[in-house]
């Protein structure tokens, strides 16, 4: 990210640099999985520099009990990179071999790593004592000077750098440690600012907004981006079906009705590209899309070395870029160098796409210390987009389920963005909303599955050239004299429209979780007979989805007692039969009307 915000193209300029320990380069599965990155088109950096600390112990285990090869290094020799290993006691042994792995760096464009072997003197933390478990080792240890007795004797003695002023300097750090601890713990020498964040981040806020963005685009632009999007070039021979959605597509657009999700997202992205925004999305097959949707890449069939065409890239003449590729089978590195995409340029709207949402699983270390909690704990915020599809139709517990309970269970001071939408324009205002004010957050999506080609889940043109994002819908066909109000979210909706309902209930749409759109329920909820009650319907089990987030919120905002639909308690997500599935899913609709 820092390397294309900085024109360097060849990247020579910005090295990345990682430091690891040697029980977690040997022990942690992202390690390969982001040497696998090394190399790939979407996830290259022109080499990284790994620098081992290879303290031959990891907490109180020893290096025969944390790898079954003797270098920790071992795991990278499926790539084609220099290791060095160096003794950790000649300090110009260990620069000359950064040295020689920088230059090969920058030389090849490949990783190399240098392994330094040395030890940790005073054990895992001050409290620790690792003679309990490494009697030997740390006698040997402790009888040692230590590098920099040795290596300062050694400059001693050559005269290039005399005791005395050794000593000197050795004072004059701990004296600069000191005043750094002084100032730190001097809660009143703290400056706060809305620009929290220097460079790229300046001029963005802390304070998340419940205010509306309004995000239409022109009727122009609109028919630019059809246009453009959807257009085959002369030269180009495409699969026909492919060839047959398009022209689908764009005919959605000129009869402005009937706009589809795959359409709606195609009109968010090349307007902000046409506004100069650049989007970047990565995520398993998310150049097509998993269910075939999005076909954001397509190839030509006429030749035997095809190209990639990228429609969105030609649809003006001084646009954005927009990038999008295809990772490897690994979620933990992919989205974990997103989120430092996210950080890096934080003006491009950055996206990670879950092959389903379930796989949010691999990944689950990046989202819960970085993406829910960075802002917090480093005053780093991040406009990464997570799209997670979710919802039930009938496939196994691994593939409906996206954990929309977990994200929920993570949202405190306004830390992330929790959504789960029903139409294609809310997915575009969404989209477009992300960009378009003055602060960022994480933006954790609920996206579709069947919806993507659901006949009623379709927006006309006219709800995108005006309004924007609405966290709470409001039934189109509701009675104000409704006794019972349906609080709902996502796909469960369309299960319930389809039911002929009996007099009396109206159906609200939750679109946002959170930040909990307060203000906006109540305005919403405020039309309707005061005698009414609430009851919350979901198609997840009981102990999944929004209801444990929901019920207590709505209780207290309310003063009424919220009753439940939904699937009982389950250890897990979803039924394998389809039958079974279909049975519940019916059970659930009438329950709801009940």
């Amino acid at each position: 990210g820092i390397q294309l915000r900085r024109g360097d193209h060849n990247r020579k300029k910005v090295i990345p640099v990682l430091i690891h320990g040697d029980a977690a380069f040997s022990g942690q599965g992202v390690v390969s999985e982001t040497l696998n990155l090394s190399k790939l088109r979407g996830y290259e950096t022109g080499g990284t520099i790994h620098i081992i600390v290879n303290n031959q112990i990891g907490f109180t285990t020893s290096s025969r009990d944390l790898r079954s090869t003797f270098f920790p290094t071992d795991v990278a020799k499926s790539m084609p990179v220099p290791i060095f290993h160096v003794n950790g006691e000649r300090p110009e042994y260990v620069i000359r071999a950064i040295d020689l792995a920088y230059r090969f760096r920058q030389k090849f464009g490949y990783d190399a790593i240098v392994d330094i072997f040395c030890y940790r003197k005073y054990g895992h933390n001050e409290a620790d004592d690792p003679s309990f478990t490494h009697p030997i080792m740390y006698d040997m240890i402790k009888a040692s000077p230590g590098v920099t007795a040795v290596y300062g004797k050694e400059l001693a003695d050559q005269g290039v750098f005399p005791e005395k002023e050794q000593q000197a300097f050795r004072e004059e750090y701990l004296l600069s440690l000191k005043e750094g601890l002084d100032l730190a713990g001097n809660r009143h020498s703290r400056v706060e600012s809305d620009a929290f964040q220097a460079g790229e981040w300046k001029g963005f806020l802390k304070t998340y907004s419940h205010d509306p963005v309004p995000t239409g685009i022109d009727i122009t632009a609109v028919k630019t981006i059809a246009e453009g999007a959807t257009v085959v070039p002369d030269s180009m021979e495409i699969h026909p079906k492919l060839k047959r959605t398009m022209e689908a597509r764009r005919k959605m657009v000129e009869e402005g009705t009937g706009v589809d999700w795959a359409a709606a997202e195609m009109l968010a992205f090349g307007s902000l590209l046409l506004e100069n925004v650049p989007v970047r999305l990565s995520g398993e097959d998310s150049g097509r899309g998993t269910f075939s949707h999005r076909h954001a890449v397509w190839w030509d069939r006429s030749t035997p070395d095809p190209k990639p065409y990228i429609a969105l890239n030609h649809i003006g003449d001084s646009q954005a870029r927009f990038a999008v590729y295809d990772s490897p089978l690994s979620e933990f590195s992919v989205l974990g160098f997103e989120f430092g995409n996210s950080l890096a340029q934080p003006k491009m709207l950055c996206l990670w796409e879950a092959q389903f949402g379930d796989f949010c699983n691999g990944a689950q270390v990046i989202i819960d210390q970085f993406i829910a909690a960075s802002e917090v704990k480093w005053d780093r915020s991040s406009g990464l987009v997570l799209l997670l599809p979710h919802g039930y139709e009938g496939q196994g517990p691994e593939h409906s389920n996206a954990f929309l309970e977990r994200f929920l269970q993570l949202c405190a001071q306004d830390n992330i963005q929790v959504c789960n939408l029903t139409e294609p324009a809310q997915y575009f205002h969404l989209l477009r909303r992300q960009m378009k004010r003055e602060f960022l957050k994480p933006l954790i999506l609920m996206t579709p599955k069947s919806l993507l080609r659901h006949k009623r889940a379709v927006s006309s043109v006219d709800s995108f050239t005006s309004g924007y994002f609405r966290e709470v819908l409001d039934d189109p066909a509701g009675d104000e004299n409704a006794g019972t109000i349906i609080l709902c979210s996502g796909k469960v909706y369309y299960d319930l429209i389809d039911f002929k309902r009996p007099h009396g209930f109206s159906i609200i749409r939750i679109e946002q979780f959170y930040p909990y759109p307060e203000k906006q329920l109540q305005d919403v909820l405020n039309g309707y007979n005061e005698k009414k009650q609430i009851r919350w319907v979901q198609e997840e089990p009981k102990n999944r989805g929004g209801w444990t987030f929901m019920y207590e919120r709505l209780t207290d905002q309310f003063g009424l007692p919220v009753t439940y639909t939904g699937r009982p308690f389950r250890a897990s997500p979803a039924t394998g039969s389809y039958l079974e599935h279909k049975k519940e899913q019916e059970d659930i609709v009438v329950s709801a009307f009940s």
